[in-house]
């Protein structure tokens, strides 16, 4: 049986966190708020809770499922290399709206979908998130919809599209972006930006001194 957990107070977010904490090391789906939209997330490394979520949201492997760490150092494990321009972009908007592909590790024992040899990183700029991630470690997630549907910006909406198929609600309150990240691809020779979303071109542009319209 499913709960949602109010986070807005200390004795609701503890419980919560706790709940979806056991959950998560269990095998199974949690939602939780982030800055852009509401997240359906799961263990990173547990292979049969990342196809769990994928036939969850009814979506294939093609489209691989991103990751969220709760800190700075935790890519730096993940990536083939930390390169300038990764360490650039984390340092820029991180945490915040801004997913980044890279060259994965190659000795992980994941399996988020057909990533080919990429993983796509964010960190959320979200407390109750944060805290979830640095309890758990690197989490598989995904915007809490159905594909083709919506992705919610409440817990409600996460919770009337998903219902009983995720065991924990943790309710952060309204995202306060309320749009999906921006998605910028660096695992080749030059970045491109492959989804503008909770940032601009020309913000992300003006960072790594490049025009805006040479990343899309």
């Amino acid at each position: 049986m499913s709960k949602i957990y109010s986070c807005a107070e200390a004795q609701g977010r503890e419980a919560g966190l706790r709940q979806a904490t056991d959950a998560v090391k269990a095998g199974r789906l949690v939602v939780l708020p982030t800055d852009t939209v509401y997240g359906l997330g799961c263990d990173a490394f547990d292979n049969d809770a990342v196809a769990n979520l994928l036939a969850t949201k009814q979506r294939g492997r093609d489209m691989p499922v991103p990751v969220l760490v709760g800190s700075w150092d935790t890519i730096q494990g993940l990536v083939r290399e930390f390169t300038p321009t990764a360490q650039t972009l984390v340092e820029a908007f991180w945490p915040g709206g801004l997913s980044i592909v890279v060259p994965e590790a190659p000795s992980l024992p994941w399996n988020l979908g057909d990533t080919r040899g990429t993983v796509m990183l964010r960190m959320p700029l979200q407390p109750v998130a944060i805290e979830l991630l640095r309890q758990v470690g690197p989490m598989a997630v995904s915007s809490a919809n159905i594909s083709g549907q919506p992705a919610p910006t409440t817990v409600t909406e996460a919770r009337d599209q998903l219902g009983r198929a995720v065991s924990v609600y943790l309710d952060g309150g309204e995202a306060s972006v309320g749009e999906p990240s921006s998605i910028i691809d660096i695992s080749g020779r030059t970045p491109k930006l492959l989804r503008e979303g909770a940032l601009s071109a020309e913000r992300i542009g003006e960072v790594l001194g490049i025009d805006p319209q040479e990343l899309r």
